[in-house]
């Protein structure tokens, strides 16, 4: 994960440096943008596994960004942009499960088996994203991105309930644990520590000037390392944080 943060810094120091060189005045046409968007999506295992039987609800929650993008043309079609956004990526839901592997804690005892029955689950992580992109020009108004970016977390939260069926503890012919539906019956989860503080992507995105200096902007961030390390096995599945952001931006030169 360092090399390729210092591969991606590296790669646009590179590019603005050659960019600076090649076109007399080029860092003139240096445009900065001011953004601000609301993000929906969730952090999921792709594809869904057959021990999640379900998605019963999934609920809305705050998950802003806002930042500041840095975009150098290196002809009359492509460029290259780079930005610093302070964002949220949250999220709450509920699902059934059957046979799905856990760690949860009851009557202050950890138990670690496969759970059948529903999970309410709530994730929310505050982070700092350098994104790297290359640009297209398209016309005047218009401009696609695309490119890597690199999340550090400044803040996070992963926990759950299970409640409402049983646990096998340990594999499916394991002891039967009974999970009530009642406060005080259920069993809890918290992983908020365990959660990867450097998180690797993919983004897309576009944006369209509207008006003079205001436009619109749409994008779509894939996580590609998951949430957790690869050593982390308390959840079956890599979660991956799968997010499309619909904002605006200013010009600001």
């Amino acid at each position: 994960m360092k090399k390729t943060i210092i591969i991606a810094i590296g790669m646009t120091v590179l590019a603005f440096v050659m960019a600076g060189t090649a076109k007399a005045g080029v860092l003139d046409s240096l445009q900065l943008r001011a953004r601000i968007g609301y993000s929906i999506g969730g952090t999921t295992p792709v594809p869904l596994p057959a021990t999640i039987r379900s998605i019963d609800s999934y609920s809305l929650t705050p998950s802003f960004m806002v930042g500041f993008d840095a975009q150098l043309p290196l002809n009359e079609l492509w460029g290259i942009t780079a930005g610093l956004h302070v964002e949220n990526k949250a999220m709450k839901s509920d699902i059934t499960t059957k046979s799905y592997h856990m760690e949860v804690i009851k009557g202050g005892s950890q138990i670690i088996g496969l759970f059948t029955g529903h999970v309410s689950q709530k994730v929310t992580q505050w982070m700092l994203t350098v994104p790297v992109q290359a640009t297209l020009t398209l016309g005047k108004k218009v401009v696609l991105r695309g490119g890597p970016y690199v999340s550090f977390l400044l803040s996070k939260e992963f926990s759950g309930i299970a409640s409402d069926g049983y646990l096998r503890e340990g594999d499916p012919t394991g002891a039967k644990i009974f999970i009530g539906d009642k406060e005080g019956e259920w069993a809890t989860y918290e992983f908020d520590d365990d959660l990867r503080t450097v998180q690797f992507g993919i983004g897309i995105g576009a944006d369209w000037q509207v008006y003079k200096r205001f436009g619109l902007s749409a994008d779509l961030n894939w996580g590609l390392t998951g949430i957790f390390p690869s050593d982390f096995k308390a959840i079956e599945q890599t979660l991956y944080p799968i997010y499309a952001t619909i904002g605006v931006f200013y010009i600001l030169k």
